[in-house]
């Protein structure tokens, strides 16, 4: 047996040329039809299953017009018939572009010519006509570069055609065309009366070599791409088409085979799927990195963040991990640690009552001492050291736990480390229980982690200061008779727990009393010591015996010339002494803040929202600063407030303002000062304060009867404590943290 000739050289170098345009070289083959013709009669003997479906079961063999017919082809751009088009790319082994009329079949096909030259039997009057989608084709070149149907012609005639006979043993092949042979390197003589398992080697996948198997053995058409070898021993991916020809009893007589070297294919989409997914780890480890820190920053709390820290790392590294916070002398401070394993929480727990096994060990002291980069390799657990410097409950834990490889990673502030993350492997072998990409992610943990412990660490820090700096300037309000004081001061619940709110109450020489409460702008030091400065401002102001718009004047001027404090709004009044009947007038000025609430003993609510001007800080609207005045009767009560009381996101401020309107309506006039703050915050509180709240009631003590002149007249909280600040009258004042 002899092969048919090679095809002329120029068209073999051009199809070597054209091949990468095959950009899906699956979709080409498969849905390629596949004619079997008889040379002699131009009959269609038979088909591959598409081209089966193209003539709808047309009864074979047919003459090739019967066909075409059948399959409603056409020539593309030719004035002459698609059975004369096929006949001549038989004869001449040549192509030819059609167009398929039927529903559901492609519209641009490529016809190609394969004579079956030097095949054995009936086969060698037997032609190949492979009808090409041109879906898989990509027009890169101008049209006048080349011709498009020597283009098409050219491809298709690169592809490797073979024919077996599944009635001989082991079904051989009996005809292969040259380009089999130029793609494998086997010569005709090396692969006829074979079957073509001697492409297979030791990477050929042994399922996709059952699967093409069983289909044959079915008699059905099959196609896969599996991993062959060329006879020099280079590897390629092969993509095989077999479809089976019958006779005309329906028998299978031989297996055609088109193949196709798509290894540049196979290999560009390995690459890309490679590039795809070391870009998804990466976003992903950038995603986890930024979780883990985002929820370390929004604790604002060092132990918090502590403890967090490992329950975050846990799931995603290594079998269990640790942290350590030491303190400025590198003495362990804070333990805590988390596993993978949730059934191993007892076993935590033991690590984090006992700081030995952590605070001996080597590693984790040269961290701490050198902070060296080239400790954060991981490195296998030195077991056999640990019964020396670690107790026997630490010794068994750590066992239960696992112990294999490990990395230890400085938690680095801006001063220097502040302990250290241990995250611990029960697999001995350093490769894969950390791989490259996990050690990157682990040392970058320890860094962000470092810098947001060492956040909260300063912010609590500063909370602290400007707390101790905030409640040292609040007042301890001073008795004032006649009058029943009791004020709040609660910090927001939310991260800031400092701001620029006080309250005041100042007896002054001429027997008047002097109240305030105000709300600096700002949450932090400055904002305290702003406020410390306007409250000592304005009792200065008072105590000169100023009336209060006077006073806000004066504090306005000094604080725009000195740049004293960020805009500030606040009440001011006074509160004259008695007259016969124990009324008390109240002059007052609101330098932008909300207008107090007069609770009367006959139950009535009124809004003092007289007398406004702008904040302290901000431009005059007007020449003079206004003031009001009214009348605090006997069991009448005065509420001042900042913001916090009532301010919320979700709601509108005038629907707040209501609502806190109605709440004071229900409080009993009758009670005491401190009896009334507690349940106007009570009825405002709704668990979302989001900002500082500060809360002041003033009361006129009522005069006794005549009827109890000789009683005593005591304070009210007298009477709930036990105690007594002064003769006839009570302040009370309740600062809570």
């Amino acid at each position: 047996m002899t092969q048919q000739q090679s095809a002329p050289t120029d068209i073999t170098t051009l199809a070597r040329d054209l091949l990468p345009e095959v950009h899906d070289p699956a979709k080409v083959v498969t849905g390629g039809a596949v004619l079997l013709v008889d040379t002699r009669t131009h009959e269609v003997v038979d088909t591959n299953p598409v081209g089966a479906r193209m003539v709808g079961g047309l009864e074979l063999p047919t003459s090739l017009g019967a066909w075409c017919a059948a399959a409603g082809l056409s020539v593309r751009d030719a004035d002459i018939s698609a059975e004369r088009a096929l006949a001549a790319a038989v004869d001449g082994s040549s192509g030819v572009a059609v167009l398929s009329a039927r529903q559901n079949a492609p519209d641009d096909l490529w016809a190609v010519g394969v004579p079956l030259a030097g095949a054995p039997g009936t086969l060698a009057n037997r032609a190949l006509v492979v009808m090409l989608p041109g879906t898989g084709l990509q027009e890169s070149h101008p049209p006048s570069e080349f011709d498009g149907l020597q283009r098409r012609a050219a491809v298709a005639s690169h592809l490797s055609f073979t024919i077996s006979d599944p009635s001989l043993p082991d079904d051989p092949l009996i005809w292969v065309n040259p380009a089999f042979c130029e793609v494998t390197g086997y010569t005709t003589d090396d692969v006829l009366g074979t079957n073509c398992r001697f492409l297979q080697g030791e990477g050929t996948d042994r399922q996709t070599v059952a699967r093409i198997r069983a289909a044959l053995d079915a008699g059905q058409a099959v196609g896969e791409t599996l991993l062959n070898y060329r006879k020099d021993g280079t590897p390629f991916w092969n993509q095989v088409v077999v479809s089976p020809i019958h006779d005309d009893e329906g028998n299978v007589t031989h297996h055609v085979g088109i193949q196709t070297d798509v290894t540049e294919r196979v290999h560009h989409d390995r690459r890309q799927a490679l590039e795809l997914d070391a870009a998804n780890r990466q976003t992903e480890s950038l995603r986890r990195l930024a979780s883990i820190t985002q929820a370390l920053v929004d604790l604002f709390d060092e132990e918090s963040g502590a403890a967090a820290l490992p329950a975050l790392v846990a799931p995603h590294y290594g079998s269990w991990c640790a942290v350590l916070l030491v303190d400025e002398h590198g003495a362990p401070r804070i333990v805590h640690g988390a596993s993978r394993d949730p059934e191993r929480a007892d076993d935590i727990a033991v690590l984090e009552r006992s700081h030995r096994w952590i605070r001996e060990s080597p590693t984790v002291l040269r961290v701490l001492t050198t902070g060296t980069e080239e400790i954060s390799e991981p490195f296998p657990v030195d077991i056999e050291s640990l019964p020396a410097r670690t107790g026997p409950e630490e010794l068994d834990a750590l066992r239960r736990l696992g112990l294999g490889s490990a990395m230890v990673v400085p938690l680095r502030g801006r001063a220097g480390d502040i302990g250290v993350l241990i995250v611990v492997s029960d697999d001995g072998d350093v490769a894969t229980a950390f791989p490259s990409s996990d050690v990157h992610d682990i040392v970058a943990l320890g860094a962000r982690a470092g810098l947001a412990l060492d956040n909260a660490r300063l912010y609590r820090r500063e909370q602290q200061t400007a707390l101790t700096l905030q409640h040292s300037m609040l007042p301890e309000i001073v008795e004032a008779p006649g009058l029943d004081c009791a004020a709040l001061y609660e910090p927001a619940s939310a991260g800031a727990d400092v701001g620029g709110d006080w309250y005041d109450v100042v007896p002054l020489p001429d027997g008047r009393v002097a109240i305030s409460v105000g709300d600096v702008v700002g949450h932090d030091i400055r904002a305290a010591a702003s406020m410390g400065q306007l409250r000592s401002v304005l009792r200065s102001e008072a105590w000169a015996g100023l009336s209060p718009s006077a006073v806000i004047a004066g504090v306005d001027d000094l604080v725009r010339s000195l740049q004293m404090a960020d805009m500030t709004t606040c009440v001011f009044a006074i509160v004259d002494p008695p007259d016969d009947r124990g009324n008390r007038r109240i002059t007052y000025t609101r330098a932008g803040h909300h207008a107090p609430l007069l609770i009367h003993s006959h139950h009535d609510v009124e809004k003092l929202d007289e007398a406004l001007t702008t904040p302290i800080g901000a431009p005059l609207l007007t020449g003079e600063v206004p003031e009001a005045s009214t009348v605090l009767h006997p069991g009448d009560s005065l509420v001042l407030f900042t913001d916090g009381l009532i301010e919320r996101r979700d709601r509108p401020l005038r629907t707040q303002l209501e609502n806190l309107l109605t709440c004071v309506e229900e409080v009993d006039p009758d009670l005491e000062a401190e009896a009334s703050r507690d349940a106007i915050v009570e009825a405002c509180a709704d668990g979302t304060q989001e900002d500082d709240t500060c809360i002041l009631v003033v009361r006129n003590i009522p005069v006794p009867s005549s009827g109890e002149a000789d009683t005593e007249i005591v304070g009210p909280h007298e009477n709930r404590t036990g105690s007594r600040r002064g003769s006839g009258q009570s302040c009370r004042a309740a600062h809570q943290d």
